[in-house]
């Protein structure tokens, strides 16, 4: 029974893992996508935001006490704008995919919603961890020569 009980955990705990991008396998996926150039925002910019906001993290969920939002997934996607939640209040879901759809491995809906965010007038301003991170550096160790 002991051994069926840590199996089990064993397999649940694997179901719950997040995945971590590393560097350069996040710079590629990103320029495949399209998110090089994409409104003005270099490949530089979208690595370090999401660097500085989830530290690669798909399953990254921070809870904004300010406004009761919470930012979901690797680009920190916030719940009071740009998806559903189910318990934001007065959430806009201007991206009209649920915020579990930013935790996922897969981060094609999330990348999708970011481009969205950018065509709002804020553009990457949008993202406190950009601004505070990464706005008006010098960027280039963050897409080096690993890009294809």
């Amino acid at each position: 029974m002991k051994a069926l009980l840590t199996l089990g955990l064993l397999l649940l705990s694997a179901t719950v893992q997040a995945k971590v991008y590393e560097h350069c396998e996040l710079a590629r996926t990103l320029k495949r996508s399209g998110m090089d150039g994409y409104r003005g925002v270099r490949l530089a910019d979208w690595v370090c935001l999401t660097q500085h906001a989830s530290n690669f993290d798909t399953e990254a969920i921070n809870y904004n006490s300010t406004n009761q939002s919470t930012d979901y997934g690797i680009f920190q996607i916030n719940s009071r704008q740009w998806c559903d939640d189910g318990k934001t209040a007065g959430a806009v879901n201007a991206c009209g995919i649920p915020c579990s759809a930013l935790l996922q491995d897969d981060i094609t809906q999330a990348i999708q919603c970011a481009k969205r965010v950018v065509r709002d007038p804020q553009g990457i301003r949008a993202w406190v961890a950009w601004r505070d991170h990464c706005q008006n550096r010098d960027l280039s160790q963050y897409v080096g020569d690993y890009v294809d």
